[in-house]
């Protein structure tokens, strides 16, 4: 196989078509997923309980590749950022963090991203491509190699937009939930969504009970066009009666991020409009306070700056008072620019 990526792009459904194509039994699946995704080999050798004839051949055919660290920088908060080298020679970042007997690890589901948020440095420079459902995985495979920790909690939400590789980041999640891999329960695992409805709707009608946060910004129509570009047309009366099909179908509480920015979202025109959007929906808000931008980051981000504390938490009181749901999320890595927002898809 001349595709670098190799076995890595196969989702258990698929490499179990494979294995009968070529003739093995079906608890060879197991075997390979339990080597690739739970023990995170480097090498075909290492699966001592497949026949070497097996292994021969899939050597042959696609040789086997791990992500490399090519950086890791540790926060002050034990929060660690990887810059991992893929086989093609790209490179994407991941971050890991840790909480008490938890480690969260949010991955990438492409490199690079082409939605061009203003207020994340990730999509500056553009979309290199997609990865491969075992690209995603073998990113909680190396974090917790490295901080010698079992991921418990994996979230869709580093470079990349999730929905724009859905096949991929379904079968990621697939993966991850199984118990011949990481075996992280469904619920533990986040898609975090800029919001596409179409595949909002496809997500609804998934079996399993993954978690999905929509990353809403503000409920404005004209201010969510100018902070989510390539969303401009999507009506939010649409996208709100696509997360109402989705809370009805699965009885499943989402999640919308609201990124807090200084006079931009943060008006009371703003709240009013949010509190009206979040108001009769199965939801939870999620405050998150503007991160520091990488100086690599869009010309129009620089000028943007965070709410204050105070704004924050009043907006917050506003949301309780109504009886909605609503956090502020704590930022963790900001100090090595790895939280919401600043992964910057850093190239070797």
């Amino acid at each position: 196989m001349s595709d670098p990526v190799g076995i890595k792009q196969y989702g258990i459904s698929e490499l179990r078509s494979l294995m009968e194509s070529w003739g093995e039994p079906a608890f060879r699946v197991t075997q390979l997923v339990r080597w690739l995704y739970s023990v995170g080999v480097s090498s075909y050798q290492q699966m001592t309980d497949l026949p070497k004839p097996l292994r021969l051949r899939l050597e042959d055919w696609a040789p086997l590749f791990l992500p490399t660290i090519v950086d890791c920088q540790k926060s002050s908060d034990g929060t660690q950022k990887y810059v991992l080298q893929l086989a093609d020679g790209l490179s994407v970042e991941a971050v890991g963090i840790p909480d008490h007997s938890r480690l969260t690890v949010c991955f990438s589901t492409q490199a690079g991203c082409s939605m061009g948020c203003v207020f994340c440095t990730t999509g500056s420079s553009g979309l290199h491509r997609s990865l491969a459902a075992g690209e995603m995985v073998d990113q909680l495979t190396v974090v917790s190699q490295n901080m010698k920790a079992r991921a418990t909690n994996a979230v869709a939400m580093g470079e990349g937009e999730p929905f724009a590789n859905y096949d991929a980041t379904l079968a990621a999640l697939r993966i991850l939930n199984s118990p011949d891999g990481p075996g992280i329960g469904a619920r533990r695992l986040t898609v975090s969504t800029c919001g596409t409805i179409r595949q909002i709707d496809r997500f609804t009608q998934e079996p399993e009970q993954f978690t999905l946060a929509v990353s809403l910004h503000s409920a404005v129509q004209s201010t969510r066009d100018k902070l989510m570009p390539a969303l401009t047309g999507q009506r939010l009366d649409a996208l709100r009666q696509s997360l109402i099909r989705y809370t009805d179908t699965t009885g499943r509480r989402l999640s919308l991020e609201v990124v807090l920015i200084d006079k931009v979202n943060d008006t009371p025109e703003e709240v009013r409009a949010l509190l009206e959007f979040a108001r009769g929906l199965l939801c939870h808000v999620n405050l998150i306070p503007l991160n520091p931008l990488a100086k690599t980051g869009q010309k129009a981000s620089m000028a943007l700056k965070p709410s204050s504390s105070e704004r924050i938490s009043e907006i917050a009181a506003v949301f309780r008072k109504s009886g909605i749901e609503c956090s502020i999320r704590r930022s963790r890595g900001a100090d090595i620019l790895g939280a919401c927002g600043q992964l910057k898809g850093t190239r070797p």
